[in-house]
């Protein structure tokens, strides 16, 4: 070895060690974007908090001042009170109604529709596409008007049934897209392979293709169900008497004990919020554990 090569050696360590950023100055830039970052989970996360603090305080401690960001006293009772409002409860029954089969539906019908978007060739295929994905830019108050005109004419107007069909005019386009791009990354050799054991295409599509799209099923699912549990516009538009109200059009309709409209009982009603919101949440957490096995085991089996 040279002195040239030895020396090289001896000193390119310390080289590199010279060259390294400090720790504070590396701490020093990522400070903005952590910054960044807690403020946007502030933002996110204060208007769940502050119902949960709402839920469990006392009526008389809710506005007192100077504010009590903890309930000193916390209290079951905005909870009590809120399961034992029979509309709530019937209301819970008819968004569970609504949002199931708005998911069902959706899920059925955005899997067949996929199937053929994405897998077979056809004159308009992309502009049928685009024009699903352009339906799900409009506004819910765009089309109230011409969805009211319609559900009163066929005689839905004041029923579960008109929330769906109002609720699947949103959901099914953006279920459509979702699907069909599972469908489209699906490889041609496996349904290639079906057809030449003799397979017809719905034998395809159900025994082939529908397992390997799980994924994409859960996701679009999960999304239908929390488009249609949270909706509120259809719901107050074309529903009228608490037996047919889902729980967001339930909420705004709490009372005071006393049954005054001008009593608005703030605690109940976040509780009642509490309730409604928690479901979606644990759905989420679960499902999005699924997304990642199903990915994983089409993966590992494809």
């Amino acid at each position: 070895m040279t002195a040239a090569a030895a020396a090289a050696e001896t000193t390119a360590p310390h080289r590199r060690v010279r060259h390294r950023r400090p720790l504070w100055k590396r701490a020093v830039k990522r400070l903005p974007f952590v910054l960044v970052l807690i403020v946007i989970v502030v933002f996110l996360a204060f208007p769940f908090y502050w119902a949960v603090r709402s839920a469990f305080m006392p009526e008389n401690d809710l506005f007192r001042t100077p504010i009590q960001y903890f309930p000193m006293h916390p209290t079951w009772q905005n909870f009590r009170d809120a399961f034992s409002s029979a509309d709530f409860t019937r209301a819970i029954g008819n968004s569970a109604i609504v949002a199931g089969s708005v998911t069902a539906i959706s899920l059925i019908v955005g899997a067949f529709a996929s199937y053929a978007v994405g897998r077979f060739q056809f004159r308009g295929r992309n502009a049928m596409l685009y024009l699903m994905l352009s339906m799900t830019m409009f506004p819910q108050i765009a089309i109230l008007g011409a969805l009211y005109t319609l559900i009163n004419k066929v005689q839905l107007y004041n029923t579960l049934r008109a929330l769906i069909f109002s609720d699947m005019v949103l959901v099914l386009p953006l279920t459509v897209w979702i699907l069909t791009s599972f469908m489209r990354g699906l490889p041609k050799d496996l349904e290639e392979a079906a057809y030449v054991d003799g397979a017809s295409p719905f034998t395809v599509f159900y025994k082939v293709m529908l397992p390997l799209i799980a994924p994409g099923l859960v996701t679009a699912g999960l999304l239908a169900f929390m488009s249609a549990w949270q909706e509120f516009l259809y719901a107050l538009s074309f529903t009228e008497t608490p037996d047919k109200y889902t729980v967001t059009v339930a909420i705004t309709n709490f009372t005071g004990k006393s049954g005054s409209a001008f009593q608005l009982p703030w605690g109940e009603m976040m509780a009642a919020t509490v309730i409604v919101t928690v479901p979606l949440i644990l759905l989420t957490l679960v499902f999005q554990r699924r997304i990642i096995a199903g990915l994983t085991a089409g993966a590992v089996k494809g």
